[in-house]
C-alpha cells in the first residue's frame, strides 16, 4: 500500500480487534501542521495518537479556490505521512472516504467515540468560530499557540491604555523584545524602518533579472490531492495547472534558502511594483508555508538578518521583509483575537453594494482588475499592493459590503487564515474598522496603479481622466469616494490633503462624477461600454 493512502481512518476498514487505548487524542487543523506544537507536549506515541480531518464543509463556509484548498489537504496529508513515518499513530478522515460527514464537528465525534481517548488535546485554531467550539466541548483542552512571537496576552497589554494601535510602536516593541537588527540596543542603520526605500517602480523598463522561484513537480500525494480537488470541487473557481507550492517543511525550508539568495536583495526596493505576466517578482512566496505553520516566524525572520550581517542583502531590504513578518503579522493576528468576534461585521463606512461577479472570473475591461484577478484565480496568489491597492481598493471605492469582500479573499489565496486575511481586508484594505487597522482609508486614483505597474499600456480608460467614456473607473470613483464621505473624511488629519482637492471641484463636475459611478455601480461594478 502507497504511503499516502495508508493514513485513511474508516472505521469501517479498521480491524475488528479493539485498538489499544488512546490516553490523548491531538486534534491538528490544516494550518498547524508543525510537531513542536504545544498538543504535542508529552506526547506518548505508546499511549497517544493524532486526528486529522479532510471535510468539504471546510471548502465551502467561503467558496474557496482550487489551489487553496489543495495546499491545505497536501500540506496535511505530507505531514500525517511523516508523522506515521516517525512511529506516530494517526487516524485521518480522507475527503472521500464513505463514512466521512464532511464536517469538523462530526468527525472530531466519530473519532472520539471510536476511539474513546481520555480527553482531545487541541492548539487554538485560527478561526473564532472554530476556538468557540472547541472551548465549548468538556472533553478538549485548548491550548496556546506558541507559533507566533507575541501572545493574545502580550498583545492585550500592549493595547491598553492607548487611544489607537498603530504598526510602529508595535513593531518597535517586538525588535526590540526578540533583539532584531539591533546594534547596541538601537536600530541597525540608526531607524527603525526603511520603508521610504521599499517604494519603487520599475520604470518604463519594466523589472530586470527577475530569478525563477523555487519550484518542484507534484509528488504521488500531492498529485492524487490535485485530482481529488479538481474531482470534488470542479464548480469552484480557480486551477490546479500551475500548482508547486511548498507542502512539506523540507520543500518550505529550501524556498526559503532559494529565496534569501535569489530575490531579497531586490525585494526592498521594489516589494511594491506590479508588471504584467510577472506575478511573483522578487517575493518570496512563504507566507502560505508560514500561516499552515511550515516554517517558524523567527527561522525565517534570523534568515533575513543573517543574509544582511553577511553583506548579501541591503539593510532596507532585509528590514521591510522582517517588517511584514515581526511587525505586521504579528499586529494583524493580535488586533484580531483582541477585538473578535465583533470585528468581522463592522462597517464604519456603512458599505453595501455587492461584491462584483467579475471577482470570480476576472472578465472585466480594466487590465489591472484582469490582470490582478486573473492571476489570483490561477496561482491563488497576488502580492500585498495586488491586493492592497488593485482589488481591494476598486472594492472599497465601490462600496462593496466589507463581508463579501472578506470571504472573497478568504476563498481565493492560499495562504489565507482568518486571524490573518479578515483584519487585513476589513482593516487595511476596507477601512470598515474605522481606523483600528489603520489611520486613513488607502484610496487613491488610477495613477497610482500607472505609477507602480505597466497595467495602463494598452488599457481602453485613462488614469488621468475623471469622468467620460475614457475616464478610468478607478480614478471615478475615488473622486465620488471623496465625495460621498467628505464630512468623515476632513475629520482625519491625513486625509486633509485629498478632501481640498475635492473641494477645487466645481459642483457640475462633482454631479457628473456621481452620475458615472452610480453608471458603474448598475453595470454591476464594471464600466458601461464606451462608444
Amino acid at each position: 500500500m502507497p504511503p499516502e493512502k495508508a493514513t485513511a481512518f474508516s472505521v469501517a476498514s479498521l480491524p475488528g480487534s479493539p485498538q489499544p487505548p488512546v490516553r490523548r487524542l491531538v486534534f491538528v487543523f490544516g494550518d498547524q501542521l508543525e510537531a513542536q506544537s504545544a498538543a504535542f507536549d508529552d506526547f506518548d506515541p505508546a499511549q497517544d495518537a493524532v486526528f486529522m480531518a479532510e471535510v468539504r464543509s471546510e471548502s465551502t463556509v467561503v467558496w474557496s479556490a482550487k489551489p487553496r484548498t489543495a495546499m491545505f489537504l497536501a500540506a496535511m496529508r505530507h505531514f500525517a505521512h511523516e508523522l506515521r513515518e516517525r512511529g506516530v499513530r494517526v487516524f485521518y478522515s480522507r475527503l472521500d472516504d464513505a463514512e466521512n460527514t464532511q464536517s469538523l464537528e462530526g468527525e472530531l465525534d466519530r473519532a472520539v467515540t471510536f476511539l474513546k481517548p481520555g480527553r482531545v488535546d487541541v492548539v487554538q485554531p485560527g478561526e473564532w468560530r472554530l476556538d468557540a467550539w472547541l472551548r465549548a466541548r468538556k472533553d478538549t483542552v485548548v491550548h496556546a499557540d506558541r507559533h507566533f512571537l507575541c501572545t493574545t496576552e502580550q498583545f492585550a497589554a500592549h493595547a491598553r491604555g492607548r487611544k489607537q494601535l498603530r504598526l510602529e510602536f508595535f513593531y518597535r516593541e517586538m525588535r526590540e523584545r526578540h533583539d532584531v537588527l539591533l546594534e547596541h540596543g538601537n536600530p541597525a542603520g540608526g531607524r527603525w524602518n526603511f520603508d521610504a526605500e521599499n517604494r519603487g517602480s520599475f520604470g518604463k523598463g519594466g523589472p530586470s533579472g527577475v530569478p525563477a522561484p523555487w519550484s518542484t513537480p507534484p509528488d504521488g500525494i500531492t498529485a492524487e490531492v490535485l485530482a481529488l480537488v479538481d474531482r470534488s470541487f470542479g464548480d469552484h473557481p480557480g486551477t490546479l495547472l500551475r500548482f508547486d507550492w511548498p507542502v512539506t517543511r523540507t520543500q518550505a525550508l529550501a524556498a526559503l534558502d532559494d529565496f534569501i539568495g535569489t530575490a531579497l536583495p531586490q525585494f526592498g526596493e521594489f516589494q511594491d511594483a506590479m508588471w504584467t505576466d510577472e506575478p511573483w517578482l522578487y517575493h518570496s512566496r512563504l507566507s502560505a508555508a508560514l500561516n499552515l505553520k511550515l516554517l517558524r516566524p523567527l527561522e525565517v525572520i534570523r534568515a533575513a538578518e543573517g543574509a544582511w550581517q553577511r553583506g548579501a542583502v541591503p539593510l532596507a531590504a532585509a528590514e521591510g521583509f522582517i517588517r511584514q513578518i515581526l511587525g505586521w503579522r504579528e499586529y494583524v493576528r493580535g488586533v484580531y483575537w483582541h477585538f473578535m468576534p465583533g470585528y468581522g461585521e463592522r462597517n464604519a463606512l456603512d458599505a453595501h453594494e455587492p461584491l462584483p461577479a467579475f471577482y470570480w472570473t476576472g472578465d472585466v475591461p480594466m487590465q489591472c482588475l484582469r490582470s490582478a484577478i486573473g492571476q489570483t484565480l490561477e496561482l491563488g496568489y497576488a502580492h500585498h499592493i495586488q491586493r492592497l491597492m488593485v482589488t481591494g481598493l476598486y472594492a472599497l471605492l465601490l462600496g462593496v459590503e466589507p463581508r463579501a469582500v472578506h470571504e472573497w479573499y478568504l476563498a481565493v489565496y492560499v495562504d489565507a487564515v482568518e486571524w490573518v486575511e479578515l483584519p487585513n481586508t476589513l482593516g487595511m484594505s476596507q477601512y470598515a474598522d474605522g481606523g483600528v487597522m489603520a489611520s486613513k482609508p488607502y484610496v487613491a486614483t488610477g495613477k497610482y496603479i500607472q505609477r507602480m505597474s505597466n497595467y495602463c499600456e494598452g488599457c481602453r480608460f485613462r488614469p488621468d481622466v475623471m469622468i467620460g467614456p475614457r475616464a478610468c473607473p478607478f480614478t471615478t470613483l475615488y473622486w465620488d469616494f471623496l465625495g460621498r464621505h467628505e464630512a468623515s473624511l476632513a475629520r482625519n488629519p491625513r486625509m486633509a490633503l485629498q478632501v481640498r482637492n475635492l473641494a477645487r471641484l466645481n459642483e457640475q463636475t462633482r454631479k457628473a462624477i456621481a452620475a458615472s459611478a452610480s453608471a458603474i455601480r448598475a453595470n454591476g461594478g464594471s464600466p458601461p461600454d464606451a462608444p
